[in-house]
């Protein structure tokens, strides 16, 4: 079954046929793919009153584990954001009691971001119905076919990660 990618490496085929467009085809599909399971993504975190960058929060927050907490500088190398980004996601978060920043007690000049009562329930509720979506995007794979593009994908991953 031919998708969209497949007549942009027919376009090339035709118009640079010295040139076999195979990169392309691979790219052209996990770029595709990565909008579209974005788009998914958002809207299935829309219907829990949360946006991509607040489940990104709590998440991290949570999978830390207790207290649920990190200094701000931590958690922008966790998330590899700007600290302007931070800050702003952080006070929408405060604001809905999802958050609090809390100082630390040996070095007042630190603030961490804790996660609330609030925040802990909302994402141990949320996470199980994400991961199921998640996996939903998968339902076209075999078990044995999603093993091996995991597999494929982190050895695709892994140089470029080591190398910056």
């Amino acid at each position: 079954m031919p998708d969209e990618v497949e007549g942009v490496l027919e376009q090339w085929r035709r118009e640079r046929p010295d040139i076999d467009p195979w990169p392309i085809g691979v790219v052209g599909r996990l770029m595709r793919l990565s909008r579209l399971w974005d788009g998914e993504i958002k809207r299935f975190l829309a219907e829990h009153g949360l946006e991509p960058g607040e489940f990104d929060v709590l998440s991290t927050l949570r999978r830390i584990g207790a207290p649920y907490e990190l200094t701000a500088s931590a958690f922008m190398k966790t998330s590899l954001v700007t600290s302007g980004a931070i800050t702003n996601r952080i006070d929408r978060m405060e604001t809905k009691g999802l958050v609090q920043r809390v100082r630390d007690t040996v070095d007042r000049r630190s603030v961490k971001i804790r996660l609330t009562e609030e925040g802990l329930q909302l994402v141990d509720s949320v996470l199980p119905l994400h991961v199921a979506n998640e996996a939903r995007l998968f339902a076209e794979l075999s078990r044995e076919d999603q093993e091996a593009l995991v597999s494929m994908l982190s050895r695709l991953l892994h140089p470029l990660e080591t190398a910056t």
